[in-house]
Formats: structure tokens, sequence, C-alpha cells
């Protein structure tokens, strides 16, 4: 596998590449409780707790467990989310994204899930990629299915928030 530090992926309009200090600001401001309603994490109280999170993603990204990627506009650099893929030392990653609220409708979920997807693809083995989303967020839903995504099972979680998730577990094969 290729130095996860040095990982930049291009699509036809976006970057990803490994998520730095550099962007603690823009997670903070971006990563709300609207945007977190259907997700499990919630939102950062404070900018030290970003800092501090994402920290922790550098050091899961340095112990080869997870790829915590910034997906930005090719265009103008423009902080437009997160994709990553957890569990890389398994045989069973889970895939996850969140955009922040100006970027939805864009197609940018997508065109990021599948330049990533093709990453994993090219240097992990596994057996599934899974794929958690709530049943009732669509757009996420439709990122799954539109790289082969299956629904394997259904359960509920409550979120960090303290909401009730209604999860579908999508599993994605090579």
């Amino acid at each position: 596998m290729e130095n996860l530090e040095q990982v930049s992926l291009e699509s036809k309009r976006l970057i990803l590449q490994a998520i730095s200090l550099e962007y603690t600001e823009n997670v903070f401001r971006e990563f709300t409780s609207e945007i977190t309603t259907l997700m499990y994490p919630k939102p950062a109280s404070s900018l030290s707790e970003t800092e501090k999170i994402i920290r922790d993603m550098i050091l899961q990204r340095e112990n080869h467990t997870d790829l915590v990627l910034v997906i930005l506009n090719k265009e103008h650099s423009e902080f437009l989310g997160i994709c990553e893929v957890e569990a890389i030392d398994t045989h069973t990653p889970e895939l996850g994204i969140w955009l922040k609220k100006s970027a939805h409708g864009h197609g940018f979920g997508r065109e990021a899930i599948e330049v990533l997807k093709n990453w994993v693809d090219k240097n992990l083995e596994y057996n599934y990629l899974s794929y958690p989303v709530d049943q009732r967020n669509i757009p996420s839903r439709k990122i799954a299915e539109s790289i082969g995504g299956k629904v394997f099972r259904e359960f509920q979680q409550i979120n960090k928030s303290g909401h009730l998730l209604d999860e579908l577990e999508y599993r994605i094969y090579k």
C-alpha cells in the first residue's frame, strides 16, 4: 500500500487529499447539527475539540487503520467536506462521507466516493466494503447504490446526539 500521507486523488471536479489541521476551522464550521442529523457522530462543540478529532484522524492514518480525506473543489480549492475509508486494516472496510450544506445536490458525493472506491480497489484487499446510512438519507443511499451497494441488513442505533437512526448497511463488492 502506498504511503497514506501522500494519498491525493483527483476526479473531473474534485481533489481528495489527506486531512490535516489546516482544515480545522472548515470542519468545525461545516460539520453542523443539520449535517449530522442522520449520521452517527455529532458536531464538535469547540474548535479545540475539532482539532483533537482531526489529530485522532491523523494518528489513525499513521497507524494504517483509517484514511480520512478532505474533498476540495478542483477549480478553486474550496473545502466541500470529508470522505473516508475506516478499518483499512481489516477485510471489511467502511466508507463514509459528508458534505457541507452548500455542496449538496451537485453530485460531489457520488464523484468523491467513486474516486475513493477506485483507490480502495487498487490498494486494499477486502471481502466487501460496508456503507451504513440512515434509510431516510436518500442522497447517500443513491451514492451507495451507484457503486454497486446492496442492502445487507437493517438495524437501529442511537447516534451521539441522542437521535434514533434507522440504518441500512450496504455491502459493496469488487
